[in-house]
């Protein structure tokens, strides 16, 4: 039973990292807003010779493949008069790897979630195992998990971030459809280097602020709050003189 509760303890303390991380990329991923703000920011018109409001309906179709159930990603637009299909057969097949990735991300922020609450649920407040005490030394401990992550996330976009970002895709999309010439193809035109770099550190400050703020309440928790009373030892069993007791 004590494995049981510590092998608990341990998932609580990797969930709550790992929903921060998942939960801030999914919230990237799936803002329209911020496809667009980058559109406007490197000049993905010009680039890719699509219209702003064209570029934007696309945005709004990446977001919605990424939740769908559709296999490959289709996107007509209108440039320069004609409907044209908007990514290549490659970037399509990258859009692909691309979806099952975030499948994987958005999967795993769902878990983690769940796992947070069951654990808060019936450990803390059903079974009473851990008190609110312990459960915010847990979540202390999650913070610390959680630093670390952000420290390398910190020095990845920081520091190399190019070579880092060349290492990151052949290791994730292992099939190499990811290279791409910025001069012809529309995905890398309309999501450049720069913008990837931007989103890095934009995460990496959102994580690092919700984690300010989880430990600063775990924190005042434990300075405030009073200790629990160790428990009362069970009183003895009172024996009378020349009585023998029960064995």
């Amino acid at each position: 039973m004590r494995f049981v509760s510590r092998f608990a303890a341990v998932c609580f303390v990797v969930a709550l990292p790992v929903f921060l991380v998942t939960a801030n990329v999914r919230f990237v991923a799936s803002d329209v807003r911020f496809y667009e703000s980058g559109f406007r920011q490197y000049n993905a018109a010009e680039a890719t010779g699509v219209a702003l409001p064209e570029l934007d309906r696309a945005a709004q179709d990446i977001v919605g493949y990424f939740e769908n159930d559709v296999s490959t990603l289709r996107i007509v637009v209108n440039q320069n008069g004609d409907e044209t299909s908007l990514f290549n057969a490659n970037e399509t097949a990258h859009m692909k790897d691309v979806k099952r990735v975030m499948r994987v991300m958005f999967r795993m922020n769902e878990v983690s979630l769940v796992i947070i609450l069951a654990y808060i649920s019936a450990v803390v407040l059903w079974a009473r195992e851990r008190s609110p005490r312990q459960l915010a030394r847990l979540a202390v401990s999650g913070i610390v998990v959680m630093a670390a992550f952000v420290g390398f996330l910190a020095i990845f976009a920081v520091t190399g971030f190019d070579a880092a970002w060349v290492r990151f895709h052949e290791i994730v999309f292992p099939g190499g459809n990811w290279e791409f010439n910025p001069d012809t193809d529309h995905l890398v035109q309309m999501f450049p280097d720069g913008f990837w770099q931007g989103t890095t550190y934009f995460v990496v400050l959102l994580t690092a602020a919700e984690a300010l703020v989880v430990s600063a309440i775990a924190a005042a928790y434990l300075i405030l709050a009073p200790r629990e009373k160790p428990a009362a030892p069970e009183p003895a069993e009172e024996t009378v003189p020349g009585v023998e007791q029960p064995a």
